[in-house]
């Protein structure tokens, strides 16, 4: 059976399910998952895991994104992106310094009201079942936190590309909303591009044509995923089975922190806790 991650550069037009279901008629495994959604209108970096995989979609989703976005000025809509229905359009005298200046106040950690049209749930209704109805309701300012935000090009007098990298829940809709509120002018997304989701970049991305063509080749191995973590071999066959039955194992000297826990024969087991020279396992990948 299939098992692995495929990095897929999702078209525009095509919701993150669209392209799960597209792979799962392709590869014919019914396990498969994204790690973390992209509205319709954008394009880019969409992990999809495939088979036991899908057991690591957690650690995708929470990690940083970045994104190339298209912030358009003196534009406002309901959905706070072009795809929506225009609210509100006012002169825009911002220029290069001034958007650079807004941008200033949105780093670091801030507040977001998440948009009316989004998959937020609000005493059990998604917040876009609502707008659709037509209702409104109050929705609390929620925390993220923005590690990199810059102006990469100005094309127009109303439209400026920026790059941000951001933390999970993180709207980049509600950020170029906020950004054009600032200025007093308005503003909504034009555009948008994922350039990096749970490590993967642009560079790594296939075309869903590719995965058509070449099937499960594309797929990269899970613990790619952890790349980042240090990796671990069990010392003995003992030992091994410890992990397989979800028991700690001691390994003096070990220094605290996350790792990767391979078996003797090189199987990728687990992602383990290290502390005091005892590893814990934080979620187990063996198995079928």
């Amino acid at each position: 059976m299939p098992n692995g991650i495929v990095i897929i550069d999702k078209p525009a037009g095509w919701t993150s399910m669209d392209v799960c279901a597209k792979i799962r008629g392709i590869l014919r495994e019914k396990r498969v998952g994204h790690g973390g959604t992209l509205d319709p209108m954008a394009t880019g970096v969409l992990p999809v895991f495939v088979g036991r995989a899908t057991r690591a979609v957690e650690f995708a989703e929470n990690g940083r994104k970045e994104y190339d976005a298209g912030l358009r000025l003196g534009l406002t809509t309901d959905t706070q992106d072009v795809t929506g229905t225009v609210l509100e359009t006012r002169p825009v005298t911002a220029g290069r310094e001034d958007v650079e200046a807004a941008l200033a106040g949105f780093r670091g950690d801030i507040q977001q009201v998440p948009p009316m049209y989004s998959a937020v749930k609000i005493q059990g209704k998604k917040l876009y079942e609502l707008a659709r109805r037509g209702k409104e309701v109050e929705r609390k300012p929620r925390p993220v936190t923005i590690y990199g935000l810059e102006l990469l090009e100005a094309e127009s007098e109303t439209d400026f590309r920026l790059r941000c990298l951001c933390s999970k829940g993180t709207y980049i809709r509600t950020l170029c909303h906020d950004v054009g509120q600032a200025l007093g002018c308005g503003g909504t997304l034009y555009s948008l591009r994922r350039t990096m989701a749970a490590g993967f970049t642009l560079a790594e991305a296939v075309t869903l044509g590719e995965v058509q063509e070449k099937g499960e080749s594309l797929l990269r191995p899970l613990d790619s995923l952890f790349a980042g973590y240090p990796a671990l071999t069990v010392r003995s066959p003992g030992q091994e089975k410890r992990v397989r039955c979800g028991n700690p194992i001691s390994l003096p000297g070990t220094a605290d922190g996350t790792y990767r826990i391979y078996g003797q024969d090189g199987e990728f087991l687990c992602l383990s806790r290290g502390a005091g020279g005892t590893l814990t396992s934080i979620k187990n990948f063996f198995g079928a």
